[in-house]
């Protein structure tokens, strides 16, 4: 059962306007057709404006009650001489005839207060990864460890998130290449090792280990930050390799 408001001023009230409403179960408050009328009311789902005599005025109203203020949305009441008046600029959600039957009202306002009825909010979001202390917000393209802004460039950022989508997930140095760097670059697999490097580095030491090492193979991210004893010691090896090509060719990394 809804709550609905009928604008009017006929002295019939609502079964005047609309005598179907009488074999329905909706609760319905007649008020004055007003702005003013709304405004003092934030219960209704639906507002049913009667239109019936008075185009001129239903129109103005209507707007009124589909501008800038929150109002419900509106049902207009009209006779079938109101149809030819009527247009969608008045703001009206729909439009009823007052001879409708109960079944043609009740489905009215059904899918009038359905489409008004604003959609739950998302549990979680696509652009919103959290791993632990790690949130990545892909649409501001953030990352924060513990609350900490992580200053990272546009490929650290984008090597990050892709590790974190993928969490315990062994990924080669040619599969990340591939899927982050893209098919057009010409850069060797050692750039991959330069980045996680950075990355580590800004992770800071009580973090870094969130980038597993899987020696020969490639990188895995470890939401729990266990590095699983494989790790340090590859490190030592091809990334400082890399390290040294970096210096000699300079940043492979785009």
């Amino acid at each position: 059962m809804a709550e609905l408001m009928m604008l009017t001023a006929d002295p019939g009230g609502a079964a005047a306007v609309l005598p179907a409403l009488t074999l329905l179960t909706h609760h319905v408050r007649v008020a004055p057709p007003a702005l003013s009328s709304v405004v003092e009311d934030d219960g209704a789902a639906v507002v049913l404006l009667d239109a019936r005599a008075d185009l001129v005025a239903a129109r103005t109203l209507c707007r009124g009650l589909s501008g800038p203020m929150a109002a419900p949305p509106v049902l207009l009441v009209l006779t079938e001489g109101g149809f030819t008046a009527v247009s969608r600029s008045w703001g009206a959600a729909d439009v009823v005839l007052v001879s409708a039957g109960p079944a043609e009202v009740e489905a009215r306002l059904r899918m009038i207060a359905e489409v008004a009825r604003p959609d739950p909010e998302p549990s979680g979001s696509a652009d919103r990864l959290e791993a632990g202390d790690l949130v990545i917000d892909a649409s501001a393209y953030t990352a924060r460890v513990r609350g900490r802004h992580l200053d990272l460039t546009y490929k650290e950022f984008e090597l990050l998130r892709h590790l974190v989508q993928n969490p315990g997930r062994v990924l080669s140095r040619a599969q990340l290449l591939q899927e982050v760097w893209g098919y057009d670059y010409f850069g060797g697999t050692r750039t991959v090792d330069v980045h996680v490097r950075r990355l580590r580095a800004k992770l800071g030491s009580e973090h870094d280990q969130l980038i597993g090492t899987v020696r020969n193979v490639g990188y895995r991210f470890d939401p729990r930050g266990r590095d699983g004893g494989d790790g340090r010691d590859d490190r030592t090896g091809g990334e400082e390799r890399a390290g040294r090509e970096e210096r000699g060719s300079g940043a492979p990394g785009r």
